[in-house]
């Protein structure tokens, strides 16, 4: 339907005539330059001279021409299915057939009444149906959430979901914040017996463990319907694709509802991915088998820092400060004495030096050592300490002091540090904390030191460093000028029931003093070691320049090995300065990787390993729980069928009256100016006055 309108009043519309009247009388009244013509020749002249010029005025008034535009819209029917391994248990061979025969007809029934579209879920939601059922992982409020994202700004008029009602991921899709308008039939798929079966249900594990750590793993074991049967549960570590038993416990099955949990300990004997096989030997008559083992991966990391608490003689400094470092499951801490047997310093990563260089030990030696390996250290000087040889043993303090006499000093944070952060409260509280003992002397920061703490002696702020970091010959130290950190580790938790003051004062300084710069000028980044195998595997890499600036000029080439040898060659993407590459989802297995590059002339490379590890969800639930799928049909006032009648959901959304299409009407507004027609007729009339005028003997 048109509909024209004007933004100024309609009455303006005769001034446009008057106007088109005028111009015509005034050009063509009494005119006599066609007196030896026919009379109408005037008439017409002045007509087509009157319709050019009201059309013109008219068009002034910017008309508008309305257009109501009518669409019907079919309602959106939509058909999810689950694409999961568990889902695809009882639907072989024939009764995949009919199943999909079943299917088509379902939509062929819904074609002609509704808009129809399909979905798979089971890892993602994603369009089209395969029927290949492989997925992993079955999550059904992420595809009710999926469905409603697609779907739910349109006139979505119902939602079929065929699955077993098996979930392993995500909450239950009854209990869903999808905010869907329309019901949701379900289609019941699976066996809801149970059946006999056996199967390691869950391992909880450390996914990451130290070293010589010994870590737990929390097995659970169920079964179905094999009650007073024998079984034994094994765990074997996999080495080079032999198994190693570790651990045989026997297990009697009371009961036709079995579950039992068992701990063991294991203790992580070498770096890298440790692969553990969980198995329980199998049952006559079992269901399934391929759920009696379970893989498990752990990454094993000989990263730990080990830290030498080196003291002149017992102080419950080194209790205090070893109990604050052991918090950090990075750190080995252990204790140590200059005069101990077999002291080794070259086998630490940090040292702690307590009242070290002390008046009756010289340990010259033991600081050649540390400077020679490179080793960060921090000194913490006391009334014990040489303070003559301490001057010289380190460039952060210049000291005058024989060490006799001594201070009871505080701490009060340095306001100018920035080298790293601390707790707002630790500058309120510290000033507060029981005094240390420092001894009596003159004591200067150098322009190396970076001070963290002054020294405040009773009430008095003075400018004496207490606790002082910096970078000596390449090699980071600290200094801490006192004794008595026991002390302010008993009153921060009379103050305040926790250590929480003391420890990050003293962790961050340690941390800040024991972490290792990487030097490397070519390095390549793997968010973690062990992948599942619906991950994509992942790589980052950085190229340095001599002035450490990065750069990704030349290319970078990447060789993938499994356990098998069998390799997969990649090329990094450049990003910005960086270089990125995605290897996609690899199989099962033990991977070994190899980037290199040549840079300036000089080949560089980095070689590594990482795992993928399989996803076994889908094995453990044998039995399908259609109480599920009938809970969320009750939800959203639709039906749960079984797959023989799945055709038959077609006529009961035709049925549903509340599945109805939605009619939509649309106004364009044009402005009748745009209308190329209205051009037209202006220049064929002006045309054919000028045209008659000029064929008659004027212009």
């Amino acid at each position: 339907m048109l509909d024209l309108s004007f933004q100024y009043p309609a009455w303006f519309l005769l001034l446009c005539v008057l106007l088109g009247l005028a111009y015509a009388a005034l050009l063509y009244y009494r005119d006599t330059t066609f007196r030896d013509q026919a009379p109408q020749l005037h008439r017409w002249l002045g007509v087509l001279r009157f319709l050019t010029v009201t059309l013109l005025s008219a068009l002034l008034l910017s008309p508008l021409l309305k257009n109501m535009l009518t669409e019907t819209k079919k309602p959106v029917v939509v058909l999810a299915q689950d694409q999961s391994e568990s889902a695809g248990t009882d639907l072989q061979g024939d009764a995949l057939n009919t199943y999909k025969q079943n299917w088509q007809a379902l939509k062929d029934g819904l074609s002609e009444n509704y808009e129809v579209h399909e979905l798979s879920f089971g890892d993602q939601v994603r369009e089209g149906v395969d029927f290949n059922f492989t997925d992993k992982i079955t999550n059904l409020s992420e595809m009710l959430k999926g469905v409603y994202d697609l779907y739910g700004g349109q006139n979505l008029g119902a939602v079929v979901v065929a699955s077993d009602g098996i979930y392993n991921e995500g909450s239950n899709p009854a209990y869903a914040d999808a905010a869907l308008a329309a019901p949701v039939y379900t289609v019941a798929l699976g066996d809801t017996t149970p059946k006999k079966d056996l199967l390691v249900k869950r391992v909880f594990h450390n996914k990451i463990a130290y070293l010589g750590d010994k870590f737990t793993l929390q097995i659970d074991v169920a079964a179905t319907n094999c009650a007073g049967q024998q079984t034994v549960l094994n765990i074997g570590k996999v080495d080079d694709g032999q198994v190693r038993n570790l651990q045989s416990i026997p297990i009697t099955l009371a009961g036709n509802d079995f579950f039992t949990t068992r701990e063991i300990q294991i203790e992580a004997d070498k770096p890298g991915v440790a692969q553990y096989l969980i198995t329980v030997a199998g049952l006559p008559g079992e269901a399934s088998t391929v759920n009696n083992r379970k893989e498990i991966f752990v990454d094993v990391l000989d990263a730990r820092q080990k830290i030498l608490l080196l003291g002149n003689a017992p102080h419950p400094d080194l209790t205090a400060l070893k109990t604050t470092l052991e918090i950090n499951k990075n750190y080995q801490v252990s204790i140590a004495y200059i005069n101990d047997p077999g002291v080794d310093v070259s086998k630490s990563d940090f040292v702690i030096l307590h009242n070290l260089p002390s008046t009756s030990n010289d340990i010259s030696g033991l600081l050649n050592t540390l400077n020679e390996k490179r080793i960060p250290r921090l000194f913490i000087a006391g009334m014990q300490t040489g303070y003559a040889a301490l001057s010289k043993a380190q460039a952060l303090v210049n000291m005058q002091s024989d060490g006799r006499q001594s201070d009871d000093v505080q701490g009060k944070v340095a306001p100018q540090f920035a080298s790293f952060s601390l707790n707002p409260a630790i500058a309120e509280e510290l000033p507060k904390f029981n005094p240390a003992t420092s001894a009596f002397g003159n004591f200067s920061a150098t322009q190396q030191a970076q001070v963290i703490l002054y020294k405040r002696i009773g009430k008095v702020d003075t400018d004496q460093p207490l606790l002082a970091v910096g970078e000596v010959n390449g090699v980071k130290t600290g200094i801490f000028l006192a004794e008595g950190l026991w002390r302010w580790r008993l009153f921060d938790f009379l103050q305040h029931q926790n250590h929480e003051i003391f420890d990050e004062l003293i962790g961050k300084t340690v941390q800040y003093l024991s972490l290792k710069e990487d030097k490397r000028k070519f390095r390549v980044n793997l968010d973690k070691n062990i992948f599942n195998e619906n991950e994509a595997v992942s790589f980052g890499a950085e190229l340095y320049n001599d002035n450490y600036e990065l750069t990704n000029d030349p290319d970078v080439a990447m060789s993938i090995r499994d356990r098998d040898g069998k390799e997969f060659t990649y090329t990094f993407n450049k990003t910005g300065k960086a270089y990125t590459l995605n290897a996609g989802i690899l199989p099962v297995g033990t991977y070994t990787y190899k980037a290199t590059t040549n840079f300036n002339g000089q080949a560089l490379s980095v070689e590594g390993r990482f795992n993928v590890q399989p996803i076994q969800l889908e094995l453990f639930e044998t039995t399908a729980n259609h109480s599920v799928l009938r809970q969320l049909s009750a939800k959203f006032g639709g039906e749960t069928v079984f797959p023989a009648q799945l055709a038959s959901i077609a006529d009961k959304i035709k049925n549903n009256q509340t599945v109805k299409p939605v009619i939509y009407q649309t106004t364009k507004t044009n402005p009748l100016i745009n209308l190329k027609w209205i051009f037209a007729l202006l220049a064929l009339m002006l045309a054919a006055e000028w045209f008659l005028r000029r064929y008659f003997g004027s212009y």
